[in-house]
């Protein structure tokens, strides 16, 4: 199981890279793999406002159904073209290809709610 030290966390096991006032999203290896096969990504269009903690789209796998959380609030600039013809991409690379989406940062301070990635493996291991 993968914890990329450069990323943010949450406990709904999504992931942020922050950029240049961008924030790219995908769900973490951890998620991926209790999901299983994923079979479907349904994403927001570019230009929707994200508000932290709100679903913003569904990851549905062979196994379940799941609601996939806002990080951070700010608008949709760019969503992964890929995923909803390649939905496997975010099980073979969550962290890389299976990215969901990028966001404008609304706030910085934000982040600062996040985990860092000895954080959420101790998380990860606390739910295990």
């Amino acid at each position: 199981m993968e914890f990329p030290e450069d990323l943010k966390f949450t406990e709904e096991h999504e992931w942020v890279l922050v950029e240049h006032g961008m924030a790219t999203v995908g769900i973490t290896d951890f998620a991926q793999d209790a999901l299983g096969d994923v079979v479907f990504v349904e994403l927001p269009e570019v230009g929707t406002v994200l508000e932290t903690g709100k679903s913003f789209g569904v990851v549905e796998s062979v196994k379940a159904v799941s609601d996939v959380y806002a990080p951070v609030s700010g608008e949709v600039i760019e969503i992964n073209e890929e995923l909803p013809d390649t939905p496997e991409l975010v099980n073979t690379s969550p962290y890389e290809d299976g990215w969901m989406l990028k966001i404008k940062l609304a706030d910085n301070a934000e982040l600062d709610d996040l985990m860092d990635a000895d954080a959420y493996q101790a998380f990860v291991e606390e739910e295990g």
